[in-house]
C-alpha cells in the first residue's frame, strides 16, 4: 500500500510510465545497435529474458544493480541509459 501522496497521483504514475518506456527504448536500441538478441543481454547482464522484454517495452521497471549491469553489457555507463537518445 502506497505511503506517500506522490505514489498514487496519477500524473506522477504518468510520468513514471513515460521513464519507463524511454529507458526500456534506450536500452532496446543500444541493444540492436551491437547486435544483441534479447536472450545474449539478459545472459550477460543476470537478469531474465521476461524481465529484458518487460523492460524494453516500459511495462516493468529495473532494480538499480540491475540498470548498471545492463550498461555495463551494452559498454555505457548508466546515465546514458537514462538519457534521451543523442
Amino acid at each position: 500500500m502506497p505511503t506517500r501522496p506522490s505514489q498514487v497521483d496519477p500524473s506522477r504514475l504518468e510520468a513514471w510510465a513515460r521513464h519507463r518506456k524511454a529507458v526500456g527504448h534506450r536500452i532496446r536500441t543500444l541493444r540492436i545497435e551491437q547486435g544483441l538478441t534479447q536472450e545474449a543481454l539478459a545472459l550477460e547482464s543476470g537478469v531474465t529474458r521476461n524481465v529484458l522484454i518487460q523492460v524494453e517495452h516500459g511495462r516493468r521497471g529495473l532494480l538499480y544493480e540491475r540498470l548498471f549491469d545492463i550498461a555495463y553489457v551494452l559498454g555505457v555507463e548508466a546515465g546514458e541509459l537514462l538519457s534521451p537518445e543523442q
